[in-house]
């Protein structure tokens, strides 16, 4: 079952809006993600929250000034997503600029896992040339054990993370996390490259009064050219949106729409077929951003790495044309693993719909560890039911991906299941939408009945009835090609959802696309608009009440409006 919606819009904040100069429509809506005056829709650098607030800033800044002018070598120790790879490539293009001696190393999830581990510090250690210095990027809060191992073998350790921190941190030189026990950051949100861009800022203000910069063989950077890769790594990682991620993603897009960016990211859109000059956070989160992931689902992350740190364009769109290849692969694997999850799921959608199961747990030995994170995400957005997906490991463990529906805290639940079964997670970490945790094999059972009795406890009936929150009718004026383009050119995502508005309509014709797809049009108030449904194959009733996003259709050099229906039913 899923329930329609209408968010509140202050009335007074929406007329505040209008008086400060911002126009009707986008006044209504941000009025209704709580925005007062246009003094926070400011997305210029300058309003940008300071370095000195991110606790452990200016020692890390220290930290690296005193390594850079002893020519240590650095090591970045990567993740293998869209944030861990743009976050690596912040690091790399940065300290390099710096006179940095600055190599990276990302773990090969199927080998090594995640985070630093200690078979990746002594994995490093072993390199060409032994690193004076890790720097983890978008991981190292729970590496306590790998930490350890780094000390034992003459390294120190910079953590620069986001992650949710257990009870014990490691024994780093220092910590950079917004998460951390007593850092008071306002935005606890950033992207792993979102505090790694911070930590370059650092970095360059302690480098700056220290007298390193001057003449033309030391030009001071300018780390505002790196704000094309922040936004990608801050969309794709799907952090909430607050005001100071918002900057960082407008920024970015600026960049972009202006064709001031790195090749890779231009290769990226190109290879997407998306053009640069309308880039909008949908593209960050449906094209570049799973193209990059792919590298690091089905291969090696280094190789988005190395799109995104090439300055060679051609090379740069080498490497995105074989992402967009693996992207395709990963769909094909993608689309078999549902095919195969549906057969396992007969039982539990009765036993969802009923109100019997409050979670989903999927494991099938065949089906790729790369992927899993995507299926529970498919799985969950059906069932709206939290879910987890397993794999099995080539270490013989499974490894587990977990996506969250609102009203559960994933990363919370998983703790309270560790600590009901001491012992039966043998790792895990997240945060509250996306987690993944490693069991062994004969302890998936026991794994799915505590999972589940965490969810029933901590879920409410009303959390297990998927809500679409929209905002009510759009105006007939509205519902225009003009408007659609504002709307794109916004900046919208997690914590600041894209509008979605509902309406009542006649439907005057329907038809099914390529066997999956639902093409009508519509008309309201005489007026007809083009209107489809992506992945449902139904018929739809004479007139209907839908949820919809109002889009840009290309086709054919022409652009028209559209409507994209998220959900469809019978009008009362």
């Amino acid at each position: 079952m899923t329930r329609i919606v209408t968010r509140r819009t202050p009335v007074k904040a929406s007329m505040m809006l209008e008086q400060q100069g911002v126009t009707p429509l986008l006044a209504r809506l941000y009025a209704a993600r709580g925005i007062t005056g246009a003094e926070q829709l400011d997305t210029q650098l300058s309003a940008l929250l300071p370095p000195s607030l991110l606790r452990g800033s200016e020692e890390a800044a220290c930290l690296l000034a005193d390594a850079i002018a002893a020519r240590q070598a650095l090591l970045i120790v990567a993740d293998y997503d869209c944030d861990g790879a743009t976050a690596c490539a912040v690091g790399m293009r940065a300290l390099k600029s710096f006179g940095a001696t600055v190599d990276y190393l990302v773990p090969n999830r199927f080998e090594y896992g995640y985070g630093l581990t200690p078979e990746i510090v002594r994995l490093a250690a072993q390199g060409k040339t032994k690193p004076d210095l890790l720097i983890t990027v978008d991981n190292g809060i729970a590496s306590v054990e790998g930490v350890a191992e780094a000390k034992r073998l003459g390294m120190a350790s910079l953590i620069t993370d986001h992650h949710l921190p257990g009870d014990t941190l490691p024994d780093a030189a220092v910590i950079v996390n917004p998460n951390q026990p007593g850092c008071t950051f306002p935005s606890k949100a950033l992207a792993g490259v979102g505090v790694m861009f911070y930590v370059m800022l650092a970095l360059r203000a302690e480098l700056r009064r220290r007298g390193w910069f001057g003449g033309a063989a030391r030009p001071e950077p300018n780390l505002g050219a790196l704000l094309d890769l922040v936004a990608l790594g801050t969309v794709a990682d799907v952090v909430p949106l607050d005001r100071n991620n918002r900057i960082l993603v407008a920024q970015g897009l600026a960049r972009m729409r202006e064709g001031r960016m790195q090749p890779g990211i231009q290769a990226l859109f190109r290879a997407a077929g998306r053009a640069h000059e309308t880039a909008s956070t949908f593209d960050l989160g449906f094209a570049l951003g799973p193209r990059l992931n792919a590298a690091g689902r089905l291969a090696d992350m280094a190789l988005g790495i190395e799109c995104l740190t090439t300055d060679d364009p051609a090379r740069a769109m080498n490497i995105a044309q074989e992402l967009d290849a693996l992207n395709r692969e990963r769909r094909v694997i993608e689309v078999g693993m549902q095919e195969e999850a549906l057969l396992l799921l007969d039982a539990i959608a009765q036993d969802a719909g009923n109100g019997a199961r409050a979670s989903v747990t999927l494991f099938d030995p065949q089906w790729h560890q790369g992927v899993i994170g995507i299926l529970a995400s498919r799985i969950k957005d059906r069932l709206h039911r939290p879910t987890f997906a397993f794999a099995r490991g080539s270490d013989g463990e499974l490894k587990g991906s977990g996506r969250a529906i609102p009203g559960l805290h994933l990363r919370d639940a998983l703790d309270l299941v560790a600590k009901r079964h001491p012992g039966l997670l043998l790792r895990f970490g997240g945060h509250a939408a996306a987690a993944g945790v490693t069991l062994r094999e004969e302890d998936l059972p026991l794994f799915e009945q505590s999972f589940e009795e965490v969810a029933q406890a901590l879920l409410s009936p009303a959390d297990l009835t998927r809500t679409l929150e929209t905002d009510g009718a759009l105006e007939t004026g509205h519902m225009s090609l003009d408007s659609a383009r504002l709307l794109q050119q916004q900046i919208w995502g997690q914590g600041f959802p894209a509008p979605m508005f509902s309406d009542e309509f006649n439907v005057d014709r329907q038809r099914i696309l390529k066997d999956k797809h639902l093409k009508l049009s519509l008309s309201k108030n005489g007026v007809r608009f083009e209107a489809i449904q992506f992945n449902f194959a139904e018929s739809a009733p004479a007139r209907i009440r839908v949820a919809y996003r109002l889009a840009v259709n290309e086709y054919n050099g022409v652009a028209s409006v559209q409507l994209v229906l998220e959900h469809l039913e019978p009008a009362s």
